[in-house]
């Protein structure tokens, strides 16, 4: 579990390696993208069907993908896209969407006290350290009424390569990730009021490990952990994960899970 305290979540990446690595992916990043865009459109179709927002953010706004599907349906006038990696903004900003793009972190967000309808947040949050900040920030920043959206991964995640890793060197090789009960628990405790709240599996399926991981590196999502193995992986550990990944084979090809979670909050007015 995490620190109970601050809702911490110990062994993730510096959020410099976090936006560099980000930064590397930018031009690879949309052509491998495919459960990021489903997951993101799943969480605009949670929206309140009420909703208007003049005003928005698309918090960890990558390529701005969902930055200019968001202008589609409020408008761009006062939409703002904020990101840790400026190679991300940098691709983003040429195309448009948002009215300002803004190198930032959601645990101290650049932005006035008030001054937002919606926060938007597809598939980032799960890099900050101290979550309950990530709902503190959003409070402030929200207006009366506003609504935090936001999807992000739990344990369970890539549980499959996690524990072929595990057989063969016990290393740590996969990102690491809250549990659902500390989203839970802390959106319990942010002054929200939770409007929903749940998790739904992802799973994908590769032909080979390699195209798995590949993709991973594509998206600038591989392993960033700080207790990850360093150098090159040696050729027998590599036929060794091979091998133990292979007991995972389904009739569809190499499974790889997604534990999603969906959560839309809203600011008490």
């Amino acid at each position: 579990m995490t620190d109970l305290a601050h809702g911490q979540l110990p062994g993730l990446p510096d959020k410099r390696q976090v936006a560099a690595s980000f930064s590397r992916a930018a031009d690879t990043y949309d052509g491998v993208a495919g459960l990021q865009r489903d997951i993101g459109h799943e969480l605009l179709s949670r929206l309140p069907a009420d909703l208007t927002a003049n005003a928005w953010l698309d918090l960890g706004c990558g390529t701005g993908y969902f930055s200019r599907a968001l202008a589609q349906r409020f408008g761009t006038a006062d939409g703002a896209a904020v990101d840790i990696a400026e190679g991300m903004l940098k691709h983003a900003q040429p195309l448009a969407g948002a009215a300002h793009f803004i190198a930032g972190d959601a645990e101290s967000l650049p932005l006035r006290s008030g001054s937002r309808d919606l926060i938007f947040s597809s598939l980032a949050l799960q890099w900050c350290g101290d979550f309950a900040q990530v709902l503190a920030e959003a409070q402030r920043v929200l207006q009366p009424g506003g609504v935090l959206a936001f999807s992000s991964l739990c344990v369970g995640t890539l549980h499959e390569l996690r524990a072929s890793w595990q057989a063969v060197d016990g290393l740590s090789h996969v990102n690491q990730f809250r549990h659902f009960a500390d989203y839970q628990r802390l959106c319990a405790a942010s002054g929200l009021r939770v409007l929903s709240l749940h998790t739904q599996p992802q799973v994908l399926h590769y032909a080979e490990v390699r195209d798995l991981t590949g993709e991973l590196k594509a998206l600038g999502a591989h392993n960033l952990n700080p207790g990850r193995p360093g150098g090159l992986t040696g050729p027998a550990r590599l036929r060794g994960l091979l091998a133990a990944y292979e007991e995972f084979r389904q009739p569809q090809g190499l499974p790889a899970t997604y534990q999603v979670v969906y959560a839309v909050l809203q600011k008490e007015h």
